[in-house]
């Protein structure tokens, strides 16, 4: 696809499917990892390669008990 510049582009060159319809399969489970997370990103990905829905119902919603490295002022 490094021949299309942009999404209509890539439209009129290999189609759209405006009839697709998500299967929540097995495969599909909730996941723990923190929006933004390159954890989170992988599994939204796998998501729409196994045409599952990107977002279930009990996903992660907020950042309550998580920690993050703290730098220190300069």
């Amino acid at each position: 696809m490094s021949e299309v510049r942009n999404v209509f582009e890539a439209i009129l060159k290999y189609g759209h499917d405006e009839d697709f319809a998500p299967i929540e399969g097995d495969e599909f489970e909730a996941t723990n990892a923190p929006a933004g997370s390159d954890e989170k990103i992988a599994i939204l990905r796998r998501r729409v390669e196994q045409g599952t829905p990107l977002w279930h119902l009990n996903d992660r919603h907020d950042y309550s008990g998580l920690t993050g490295a703290i730098r220190p002022r300069e």
